[in-house]
């Protein structure tokens, strides 16, 4: 399991590979809800980074690299 990962919120900085390489996002929700921890998480990802388009979409968390 991802170290912090119960503590992103909205703004945190996030790392993922749900684009086949691993890039930098920014959540845009919490992760948390009710009790547990949600298994899609809607974030703005930084594709340009990468020679990508910049996006935002859902991801799954279990694509979370690291937390900042």
């Amino acid at each position: 399991m991802i170290y912090k990962l119960e503590t992103i919120k909205k703004g945190t900085k996030i790392h993922t590979n749900h684009l086949g390489i691993i890039t930098r996002a920014t959540a845009l929700e919490s992760i948390k809800q009710g009790r547990g921890l949600k298994k899609t998480l809607l974030v703005e990802v930084k594709g340009k980074e990468v020679g990508l388009f910049d996006e935002m979409g859902s991801i799954y968390v279990k694509n979370i690299v690291a937390v900042d």
